[in-house]
């Protein structure tokens, strides 16, 4: 309850779409099992949780003023959702029919 409270207070920009966790098709979800299913959507949370905290901290941020730590740490979070976006994909591509697989794109 707390955590969505929270959650609600630092929603990222609609500007900034590669903060925001995408949905998967429509067409794909459909053909996934329970176990890909829960195993995304456990992927989702982190990167909502994840996209969150990002946007909590860069508002801490003075633009004028910020150091090279305080980039540093936020190259670092803004990787770390890069890479927990490619795992989504890859994990999601490997659970498909190999004749749906090519409809995923690889970037």
């Amino acid at each position: 309850r707390v955590l969505n409270y929270t959650m609600d207070k630092f929603k990222p920009p609609e500007n900034c779409v590669n903060l925001h966790v995408p949905l998967v098709n429509a067409q794909i979800w459909g053909n996934l099992s329970n176990t890909a299913r829960a195993q995304d959507a456990r992927l989702q949370q982190i990167l909502k949780l994840l996209s969150t905290g990002i946007t909590a901290y860069a508002r801490t941020l003075d633009g004028e003023t910020v150091s090279t730590e305080q980039q540093d740490a936020l190259a670092l979070l803004c990787n770390a959702q890069f890479e927990i976006h490619c795992l989504r994909k890859s994990s999601i591509r490997h659970t498909l029919n190999p004749k749906l697989a090519g409809l995923c794109r690889t970037s």
